[in-house]
């Protein structure tokens, strides 16, 4: 038995339980920091750095070790907390990533408009993401930060606001960028988007030299934290699979780079409501995913990943399949939710001015939206943020760092329609009381230690805003064998992944707790929880072995994203020592 102190309480644990990542041994710490050379470690950091490169758990080991140590001020990061979901250290943030304003030539609102309905509607931190043009690289990103700055002021009590930009990745989709707010900020996003935006500098085709300046452009995030310019700065894949462009390569590829700055994808789109059946909504696919296969999309992918399936993009929601093959190389890729407003379904107001491209090109920006010149506007397929689609990250604290830190750990959970009120998920030795590992942790138990998966689930108790109470019928645990790095970076299959165990809570009154045994610990594997309201699913596309009860493909033209409604964590590894 040994005993350590966290936060002035004594914890005592017996060395066969699992180790949580933030608890790792010594010999782990210094095995993950690529900064200290393999002649500079002591023989068990040796070994255990040795054990982790075999396993293809290197990388992912690393980029959790970033946050290992650090410490941050509240008071010069953001506003003091206000009562928000805890549980253990961490409180649970809502936010999205994905977001446009009248600097987006397809968009119309102001920032203030984005920000004060996020937080009506439940969200804590946000980051605006107008879309990468020559018009923006030579206006917007300037013209935009005043706005933000501003709203920071007037909401920054409640709502973290980030900048960005929606990135035209070279050689393939677009993508979320954002650094932590600073003096600086403006300007390496400026330089960021003028240097390697791919519309801008005439790099969207798909092309070996395209996919180098995409490397580039990450070298350059990650060295502009480097070198201080901005405190930290990440990237996401946005809408992975809507066409076809972002091949398993290049994902492989980003990560792989610069893994402590490319951290993950959209594992659900926005603009979920253009699946909303016309004359009633758009009458499209949700996410608008209605496309086919074009010159520039990677030959490999079935006509099937074309569409969402329970508004999840295919790369996620496939049980065992894109995702899946990089969870089991160990590779920290995480998913998120968002809701890439640009104009918002039964709104009736419209962009004021000409409301012309011209006048966008010419002033960088829409005139503001005026009122009431329409009525409400059932073609539009966008929802405000929070409104339907969550992220919700374990954060230390309610800052700018802990959110970045929690996104770059893992802990991540997302959900659509308020489907739940809150998810708590852990490992931990069997026999164990505590809550258990959390998601995005590497645990380390000695082998042959069983252990065993928590999870305690809070039902939703206020309707969302659909005006109903979703109720959760069902939990799914999905396990995967980590194999280590595969020989083809094309791959998109992980065939040792399935769901373990469905577990019907369908009815239950209050919260949800229960346990699923994961059996003595031999061979490394991961775990990773989805959840639905049970209107929909069918046979997951990898087969009935696989997955008996999947989300259901999208149908075109009629996808209701209220009457499908599901939740997905990020995974935790498992890695005996």
């Amino acid at each position: 038995m040994t005993s350590h102190t966290h936060g002035g309480h004594t914890h005592s644990h017996d060395h066969d339980h699992p180790h949580s990542h933030a608890d790792l041994p010594m010999s782990t710490v210094e095995a993950v920091d690529t900064q200290i050379p393999d002649h500079d470690l002591t023989a068990a950091g040796l070994r255990r750095r040795q054990f982790l490169t075999r396993a293809g758990l290197i990388g992912a080991a690393a980029a959790g070790a970033s946050v290992l140590g650090q410490t941050e001020s509240a008071a010069a990061d953001g506003a003091a907390p206000t009562a928000r979901p805890s549980t253990g250290s961490y409180q649970w943030l809502a936010g999205d990533h994905h977001i446009h304003t009248q600097y987006s030539s397809d968009a119309m609102y102001r920032v203030a408009d984005q920000v004060q309905h996020a937080g009506a509607y439940g969200l804590d931190w946000m980051v605006i993401t107008d879309h990468g043009s020559v018009t923006h690289a030579k206006l917007g990103v300037d013209q935009v930060n005043p706005d933000i700055v501003a709203a920071r002021q007037q909401f920054g009590d409640r709502t973290l606001v980030f900048q960005g930009l929606e990135w035209n990745i070279p050689g393939a989709e677009h993508g979320t960028v954002f650094v932590h707010p600073g003096a600086l900020e403006v300007a390496v996003l400026k330089e960021f988007e003028n240097s390697f935006d791919g519309v801008v500098n005439g790099w969207t085709s798909s092309s070996a030299a395209n996919e180098a300046h995409a490397l580039d452009g990450l070298d350059f995030l990650a060295g502009s934290v480097t070198s201080g310019r901005v405190k930290d700065a990440a990237f996401f894949a946005n809408h992975p699979a809507r066409k076809g462009i972002d091949s398993p390569h290049e994902i492989r590829g980003w990560r792989d780079r610069q893994p402590t700055v490319a951290l993950g994808m959209e594992g659900a789109p926005g603009h979920q409501a253009a699946g909303i059946p016309a004359p009633y909504g758009p009458g499209s696919g949700r996410g608008y995913y209605d496309n086919s296969p074009s010159a520039d999309s990677f030959a490999g992918y079935p006509l099937e990943s074309y569409v969402t399936y329970g508004g999840f993009d295919w790369m996620t929601a496939t049980v065992g399949g894109l995702w899946d093959s990089l969870l089991a190389e160990g590779k920290a890729w995480w998913i998120t939710a968002n809701s890439d407003s640009h104009q918002i379904y039964l709104d009736d107001s419209v962009r004021g001015g000409a409301g012309t491209i011209d006048e966008f090109t010419a002033l960088g920006h829409y005139v503001p939206p005026v009122h009431g010149t329409t009525g409400a506007r059932t073609t539009q397929g966008d929802f405000w943020p929070g409104y339907y689609s969550k992220t919700h990250v374990g954060a230390s604290r309610f800052s700018f760092a802990a959110v970045m830190d929690g996104l770059r750990a893992g802990r991540v959970w997302v959900d659509h329609g308020g489907l739940v009120g809150g998810l708590e998920v852990g490992v931990r030795a069997k026999g164990d009381r505590s809550p258990g590992a959390t998601l995005g942790s590497v645990v380390t138990p000695k082998r042959g230690t069983r252990t065993e998966l928590v999870v305690a689930v809070t039902p939703a108790v206020l309707p969302n805003f659909a005006q109903f109470l979703p109720q959760l019928a069902r939990v799914d645990v999905v396990r995967g064998s980590v194999t280590g790095a595969a020989s083809d970076r094309d791959t998109f299959h992980a065939p040792d992944t399935k769901v373990l165990v469905q577990r019907d809570v369908s009815g239950a009154k209050g919260k949800v707790v229960f346990t699923v045994d994961l059996g003595y610990v031999d061979e490394p594997f991961y775990v990773r929880l989805r959840g639905t309201d049970g209107k929909r699913q069918a046979v997951g596309l990898n087969g009935a072995a696989v997955d008996p009860a999947g989300p259901a493909a999208d149908v075109l033209g009629d996808a209701d994203p209220w009457q499908d409604l599901w939740f997905y964590t990020n995974p935790i590894w498992v890695l005996p020592r």
